[in-house]
């Protein structure tokens, strides 16, 4: 039997392909977060999932700072970013910031979240075909070391892409962020122009706008764009590059007489949507705001067939779904959590509600199979001729994390970066203060290439592949164990910070030691409990035991 179980694990791994549209942002305004915090979030998969602190420093007048391409490459050394491109002004002085492939928080509590999303075809370009040489992730490791603020590091990112010209690092994609201090939070998005672009023309090297996040609601980016309408002249709530709208009306997207008005996610979005994006936007309202409308019926009602009917699934339009809504109750760093490690649980999506996971029960009726997995690869998928449903918990994971931001507390206590590796399913989050001096050993190793007993990605991951034994029994066991550590370090929080709180009014340098400690602890513990789970399965799962 044990055989057998490992034969489908190996289909499993075999099925793997990575996708750069992978990455969900939810944005929460502090007047709709339950604490009164501004939360981002943001999922993503690949291979580079090593985090650590990049501590600020000094610059002489007239030094200049590479701009990278390969700042995701996991095959480099940990503090190497890769080819240099080219230079940009480098400042007096760069804060500390805490760098993952897409790094997302500074020491003044300035936080970023990405997703990669769709554009029209014409505007695509690669590494290969254009002198554009400013991708996103560089752009926030630019905006991390300069920036306190939000709106000041929307527009500097923007100015750095029409300047220096918008290279895509995800595949072809355009790219959204949400960018976010303790006050306010800006949804940004930027496009490419397309191939031709010179950057000796003077002309911008991409198209990009911004929108606020109003303080009492929250948003979701799914990979794809979510402005609609724009007011240029309300300053304090849009910000646009000086073509955002002349470069739809001269490629023919859009007639200034036509008399319609301007939708900036129909002029460079491609406007046939894809059900993986429309379902996280159906999962996100239906969550947050289900009697807002009448949403599209997604719920099987005990029906296994519902989901594949070709009788009853629709692409609904993205004009039902706004830019931001207000949540009908309060979201907590919990409530995102938990939305991030969804996969579509009781709704036609679940994969592991297909009728070909049903097994006789032994009693003239049927049951779920303990092998019912919702992260089932493409090989398994077609033996089983199962109906793919792309969940917003990814298996084969990278990393992600949730921020809180708070302007009640110091910075180094304030900004408290939640991060989880691998898959979101299985991962415990663990808290790392935008204070912290350093991350755990564990949380800086990672080769896709080679195991690693030190590495807390690849003891999360042996187990997210043992789960594919059987899953249903296994991620039961892994929750016996992930909920008890994460309920006791949310309990704690408070009292974790009171202490931090009184050692920084005495001397800053001693909470951040004392957080960074904590912090660290905590990924220790991370690992070595999925060490053990490892084991714990192994034995429990033998074939030995049926």
């Amino acid at each position: 039997m044990l055989r057998r179980l490992l034969s489908i694990l190996i289909i499993l791994l075999s099925g793997y392909q990575f996708t750069s549209k992978a990455c969900t942002i939810i944005a929460v305004g502090k007047k709709a977060s339950a604490d009164g915090s501004i939360i981002i979030s943001h999922t993503d998969t690949g291979e580079d999932s090593r985090i650590f602190v990049v501590p600020g420093k000094t610059h002489k007048p007239g030094e200049k700072a590479p701009v990278y391409w390969g700042i995701q490459d996991v095959s480099n050394p940990l503090e190497n970013d890769g080819k240099i491109l080219g230079h940009i002004p480098q400042v007096e002085k760069t804060y500390t910031y805490i760098q993952s492939a897409y790094s997302h928080i500074n020491e003044h509590q300035l936080g970023i979240a990405e997703s990669t999303t769709n554009q029209r075809d014409e505007l695509k370009i690669t590494h290969e075909t254009g002198k554009q040489i400013m991708c996103i992730e560089q752009a926030q490791i630019f905006a991390l070391q300069r920036y306190k603020k939000a709106r000041n590091a929307v527009q500097f990112i923007g100015d750095l892409m029409t300047t220096y010209g918008f290279i895509p690092s995800s595949g072809d994609g355009s790219e959204t962020l949400v960018i976010a201090d303790t006050e306010e939070a800006w949804v940004f998005e930027v496009f490419g122009v397309g191939p031709d672009w010179d950057p000796e023309s003077g002309k911008p090297g991409a198209i990009w706008a911004a929108q606020r996040l109003p303080d009492d609601e929250a948003t979701m980016i799914p990979n794809w764009s979510i402005i609609k309408q724009i007011d240029e002249n309300d300053t304090e709530n849009f910000m646009v590059s000086s073509n955002y709208k002349q470069e739809a009306i001269d490629r023919g997207w859009y007639d200034p007489a036509s008399g319609m008005p301007f939708i900036w996610q129909e002029a460079y979005a491609p406007t046939a949507t894809v059900e993986y994006a429309t379902s996280r936007f159906w999962l996100f309202h239906q969550t947050f705001v289900p009697n807002l409308k009448e949403w599209p019926d997604r719920f099987p009602n005990g029906n296994p067939y519902k989901g594949i009917s070709p009788y009853f699934q629709y692409v609904e339009p993205l004009s039902i779904y706004p830019f931001s809504v207000k949540p009908e109750k309060k979201i907590s760093v919990q409530d995102v959590i938990a939305f991030q490690r969804s996969t579509f649980e009781g709704t036609i999506y679940d994969m592991t509600y297909d009728p070909t996971w049903l097994v006789p029960d032994g009693k003239g009726g049927y049951e779920k199979s303990p092998l019912a997995t919702p992260f089932a690869g493409s090989h398994l998928r077609k033996l089983l001729k199962l109906t793919y449903r792309r969940p917003v918990a990814r298996h084969r994971g990278h990393y992600g994390m949730v921020i809180q931001l708070r302007d009640w507390l110091p910075n180094a206590i304030g900004g408290v970066y939640w991060v989880y590796l691998d898959n979101p399913y299985f991962s415990p989050y663990v808290p790392i203060y935008a204070g912290n001096l350093s991350t755990h050993e564990s949380y800086q190793i990672y080769d896709p290439g080679k195991y690693d007993e030190k590495s807390a990605r690849w003891a999360i991951d042996f187990v997210d592949n043992l789960a594919s034994m059987r899953f249903q029994d296994i991620a039961k066991d892994v929750r016996t164990v992930r909920t008890p550590f994460e309920n006791k370090m949310f309990a704690d929080q408070s009292k974790i910070e009171e202490e931090a709180l009184k050692l920084y009014k005495k001397d800053p340098k001693k909470a951040q030691e004392y957080l960074t400690n904590y912090s660290n602890g905590l990924m220790k513990e991370v690992t070595d409990m999925f060490v053990q789970l490892r084991n714990d399965i192994i034995t429990n799962y033998t074939n030995n035991h049926e």
